[in-house]
């Protein structure tokens, strides 16, 4: 598994794992369960891809949860703090080669800018909702 593909499913499992948690109003009766058991294969839904991931608070309460002082909308290092990924020059070189970054893998500022904007843009042709400013 690739770079972005790590950081794409800490992203979108976060998302899915938060709306799986929330609805948990009331448990349903075994009047209720017993028709859904007979069709639970083909009535589970398919990972979220036809409904788009808000990343912002997904990577919001990423950062919240690290308990540091992250800025994920303008660090691709500490976008991946955040979801607790390996941010080294090395694991940004590799999503480099992966984004197609044709320009010195150094991890100078101009690298890591370049990154971040092309991990939303790639976040965003792959379901994720992604800041307009962000994908400019």
């Amino acid at each position: 598994m690739g770079i972005f593909d790590k950081i794409k499913n800490a992203i979108f499992g976060r998302a899915e794992a938060a709306e799986t948690a929330a609805p948990a109003t009331s448990a349903p009766t075994a009047a209720q369960s017993a028709p859904a058991a007979t069709q639970a294969a083909p009535a589970a839904p398919a990972p979220s891809t036809s409904t788009p991931v808000d990343v912002t608070p997904v990577l919001d309460a990423a950062v919240k949860k690290s308990g540091q002082k992250l800025d994920w909308r303008k660090s691709i290092v500490d976008l991946m703090k955040a979801l607790d990924l390996d941010s080294s020059l090395s694991a940004r070189k590799e999503l480099a080669d992966e984004l197609g970054y044709a320009g010195a893998k150094d991890g100078s500022a101009e690298m890591n800018m370049w990154l971040h904007k092309a991990l939303m843009k790639k976040l965003s042709e792959n379901g994720g909702k992604v800041p307009a400013d962000l994908l400019d």
